[in-house]
C-alpha cells in the first residue's frame, strides 16, 4: 500500500504514524538510504494491523470511492483510510481523548478484547470518521 510499508516488516499503518495523527510502542525507526522507515517490531502485532487495515479498505471502498481489489489508493485516500480508520476505532472503544494519538497496538488489542475481532467491530461509525477525516490545515507560511 505504499513505499514505507513495502517491506515484510515495515509498518502497516506507517502513514498515520509518518502523518503524526498515531503511535505505536511496536514501531520502530530506521533509515534506508534517504528515507526513514518505520518497521513493526512485533510479527503478530503486524499480521493483527494488516487485518485492521484489509478490513478498513473493504468496509470503506462505497463510501470513500476506493477502487477495487488491491488497486494502489492515492496518498490523501491512504491518510483518510488510516488516520481517519484509527481516530474511528478510538471512538469507538472510548479510548482516550481525540486530541490525543491513538496508539495503534493498544487499539486492535483493546477491540480484539471487547469485540472478539476485528471483523465483530462497529464498521458503520468507524467509516463515518474515516469520511469526515480531513487532514490538518497548514498555516500560512507553514512548509512541509
Amino acid at each position: 500500500m505504499g513505499s514505507c510499508d513495502d517491506t515484510d516488516r515495515g509498518c502497516v499503518f506507517s502513514r498515520a504514524l509518518l502523518s503524526r495523527a498515531a503511535a505505536c510502542d511496536c514501531m520502530a525507526r530506521r533509515t534506508l538510504g534517504e528515507r526513514e522507515v518505520l518497521e513493526c517490531t512485533q510479527p503478530v502485532a503486524r499480521t493483527n494491523c494488516s487485518l485492521l487495515r484489509a478490513l478498513m479498505r473493504e468496509r470503506a471502498r462505497f463510501a470513500l470511492k476506493l477502487p477495487p481489489g488491491e488497486a494502489p489508493l492515492v496518498h490523501a485516500q491512504v491518510l483518510r483510510l488510516q488516520c481517519g480508520g484509527l481516530l474511528g476505532l478510538q471512538q469507538v472503544l472510548g479510548a482516550g481523548h481525540s486530541d490525543v494519538h491513538p496508539d495503534v497496538h493498544r487499539l486492535v488489542v483493546e477491540a480484539q478484547a471487547r469485540h472478539g475481532s476485528l471483523m465483530a467491530l462497529p464498521w458503520e461509525p468507524i467509516v463515518a470518521a474515516m469520511r469526515d477525516w480531513q487532514p490538518r490545515r497548514r498555516r500560512p507560511g507553514e512548509t512541509a
